[in-house]
């Protein structure tokens, strides 16, 4: 089969396309026919080396149709998505023609999006989904903070916050993407402000409910520094680099009464504490089908073109969802 290997940890050009053995699937996994991928920033961290040791072929994200069950529970050619599990992390992913998952990270689905439609959901999705709904609890007319709003899980949180009936205030630091997000749902667009807590007070004096945080550790302290008592904040991206806090002191640098909490998908989908069934796929396909979500990808590739896929990527220039078409 063709597939995408990291040559030597590095930049984009150690990528490379060429021909692998087609995996066999072992009991408790099922063999996918990959037909395009989403593209995600841990997929950087596996391609640089600063994760450490990886599988050579990256890619945390799919869809396509099953290859082979070697249980039965799925049929050959059914629809699928599949995400985690291990996937370009400790076995090999989703950048190939075909890819072995275990079977708890494999969701049949029932939509006519497009390939490279379907693929854009996946990931983003799960994690906005479960961040929204699970670590950060919001209840409509709740004020949200979306930090990093642009990016592909900052825009399918603002998706799935405004079908909620969330009251969003999102960030950028690009004045021409506010258009955007104020079309995605965005209450109030707040662009390059550094010192957020300031800038969130004037909108909502007493604090907000909750903060997506999706810039990472260099930013989360002015993001606790938004909320009411009782407010949550959650970490779940990286934007801003993943550098740990530099001794981090809560009881000085967290506001009383206020909760923090991260959400880490590579590790946590398909475990027994995050089964995959609590994410509602068929439905998220079903508003993007309908435009409820607008969750289109921004750029779509060939599988030729990886190299160019993660050079944009890399620029936080893509606007939204990068997705590769097999």
């Amino acid at each position: 089969m063709r597939a995408i290997v990291i040559t030597r940890p590095g930049g984009p050009e150690v990528l490379r396309l060429t021909e692998r053995p087609k995996p066999e699937p072992q009991l408790g996994e099922v063999l996918v026919a990959v037909k395009a991928f989403g593209l995600n920033r841990a997929e950087l961290y596996f391609r640089s080396g600063a994760w450490g040791e990886v599988a050579e072929i990256s890619g945390i994200e799919c869809a396509g149709v099953i290859e082979t069950d070697p249980e039965g529970g799925f049929a050959p050619g059914q629809k699928v998505v599949a995400l985690t599990g291990g996937m370009g992390r400790t076995r090999n992913g989703s950048y190939a023609e075909f890819v072995s998952v275990p079977r708890e990270n494999v969701v049949a689905m029932d939509t006519d999006l497009p390939w490279e439609e379907l693929a854009a959901l996946p990931e983003s999705y799960a994690t906005a989904w479960t961040c929204l709904l699970g670590n950060l609890q919001l209840a409509p007319s709740q004020i949200l903070v979306i930090r990093g709003a642009t990016s592909a899980l900052g825009q399918a949180a603002l998706n799935i916050a405004t079908g909620l009936g969330v009251r969003t205030v999102a960030t950028t630091r690009r004045a021409e993407r506010a258009e955007m997000l104020y079309r995605l749902g965005a209450a109030h667009v707040l662009i390059g402000a550094r010192e957020l807590a300031a800038a969130v007070r004037d909108i909502a004096p007493a604090g907000v409910d909750a903060v997506l945080e999706l810039i990472g550790t260099t930013s989360v302290l002015d993001s606790l520094a938004t909320l009411r008592r009782g407010g949550h904040v959650c970490l779940a991206g990286f934007l801003g680099g993943g550098t740990p806090l530099d001794k981090f002191d809560p009881v000085f640098q967290m506001p009383s009464g206020v909760h923090l909490s991260t959400f880490a998908s590579a590790l946590a989908f398909g475990a027994p504490g995050y089964p995959l069934g609590e994410v509602p796929f068929q439905q998220i396909a079903d508003y993007a089908a309908r435009e409820d979500y607008q969750a289109k990808p921004a750029r779509v590739f060939g599988f030729e073109d990886i190299q160019a896929a993660h050079r944009l990527m890399e620029t936080d220039k893509a606007g939204g969802k990068v997705v590769v078409r097999i």
